[in-house]
């Protein structure tokens, strides 16, 4: 179901959770313990796009002040700055349209089923 509406009243019904999820990463688990969206194909595909985000931000944000000691470390923390800032907002974007479309190079993990 990439790039595609889903169930226009499940989307409508759970575009607040998934957005909440982009803006605060950690949050994604939210609609997976709602009562209301924990069965939703949108809730669960949102949940699993921003877990990946999460993944993705944590990861390289280590490993790039890791690599600060050295130069390329500060190429790659600004790397991953814009990169985070741009799924950030096109996974706000994807959910706020209803549309369950995966976040290019971090999203085809599918960690949350």
């Amino acid at each position: 179901m990439e790039g595609q509406q889903t169930n226009s009243s499940d989307a409508e019904k759970n575009k607040a959770m998934a957005i909440v999820g982009y803006i605060i990463p950690i949050l994604f688990f939210i609609p997976l313990v709602n009562e209301s969206s924990k069965n939703s194909p949108f809730a669960k595909f949102h949940a699993n796009q921003q877990l990946n985000f999460l993944i993705f931000t944590v990861v390289g944000y280590i490993v790039s002040t890791i690599l600060m000691f050295v130069i390329i470390g500060i190429f790659l923390w600004v790397i991953v700055v814009i990169m985070s800032i741009v799924f950030l907002i096109m996974g706000i974007i994807n959910a706020a349209n209803g549309t369950m479309k995966k976040l290019p190079i971090i999203g085809g993990f599918q960690i949350i089923k």
